[in-house]
């Protein structure tokens, strides 16, 4: 059965793309075969993964919007997973769609298909738009990646009243499987109190271990991979193998209790 995770952070620059990347080739190499779609209209996490998005003739814009079905689009990657690629069309997508009747629904219709990946990973957009929401009713559950950092975490109720929404509206299930720490140092005292405050605030779980922030990650796209490939002892690699491995063990644990259920 394929698990539907969607990571987003309305605030930018809190590693989102990272993680899914790092995520999504941690998995793979878990042997789990894995879906990245981009639903970023800077098409950054394309981009990452060794695909200029200029090359990109159809997108996740066309599935999206204009029907083409996800398996004409979907590509391969050196990474060891697939991409649903986006380009900067995915900019007009929101206006697209604003009009349209079950405009929630598009993400789940487009990928209902798509049943051969044990994990599909949502890289949403920076904002709690139309993508976003679509992005939610498609999804099992969502992870939010945040920098440990006082102004990164003001957001998270905002996204936490949309999930809300989305549970009341679209999508019943969704579960917020908690906040991955990005961007951790945690030889500042900082870092760790505001690490402790998520938690205690907002009452969710923290996906651990913490991201620690590195260089390496800014490296690895320019190289047009995921820092498991070019950095592949690094502390960030490390730490992105172990949070995927983390989650599988959650969507394993997610299983035995609906089957028991059942």
């Amino acid at each position: 059965m394929t698990i539907t995770l969607a990571v987003a952070n309305q605030k930018g620059g809190v590693a989102k793309t990272t993680s899914v990347a790092s995520i999504g080739a941690a998995l793979a190499e878990l042997g789990q075969r894995v879906l990245l779609v981009d639903l970023d209209p800077q098409a950054c996490l394309t981009f990452s993964l060794g695909i200029d998005p200029e090359d990109v003739e159809v997108s996740v814009h066309q599935v999206l919007t204009k029907g083409v079905e996800a398996a004409e689009v979907i590509l391969q990657t050196e990474d060891g997973v697939d991409l649903l690629p986006a380009t900067i069309e995915l900019a007009r997508a929101e206006a697209d769609l604003l009009t349209r009747t079950g405009r929630e629904h598009v993400i789940k219709t487009a990928l209902e298909d798509e049943t051969e990946y044990d994990w599909i990973l949502l890289d949403c957009p920076p904002s709690l738009g139309v993508l976003t929401v679509a992005a939610l009713t498609a999804a099992d559950g969502v992870l939010v990646p945040l920098q440990c950092e006082t102004l990164s975490h003001r957001g998270v109720g905002q996204l936490l009243d949309t999930v809300h929404d989305v549970r009341r509206f679209t999508n019943k299930g969704l579960e917020v499987w908690g906040v991955l720490p990005t961007l951790y140092d945690g030889r500042t005292t900082h870092a760790r109190t505001v690490l402790e405050t998520i938690s205690q605030t907002y009452g969710l779980d923290v996906v651990e271990p913490p991201i620690p922030k590195t260089i390496k990650f800014a490296e690895a796209p320019a190289a047009g991979r995921s820092i498991l490939a070019t950095s592949r002892s690094s502390k960030g690699a490390a730490a992105y193998r172990q949070v995927a491995a983390n989650l599988l063990e959650r969507a394993k644990r997610g299983r035995s209790a609906r089957r028991r259920k059942g």
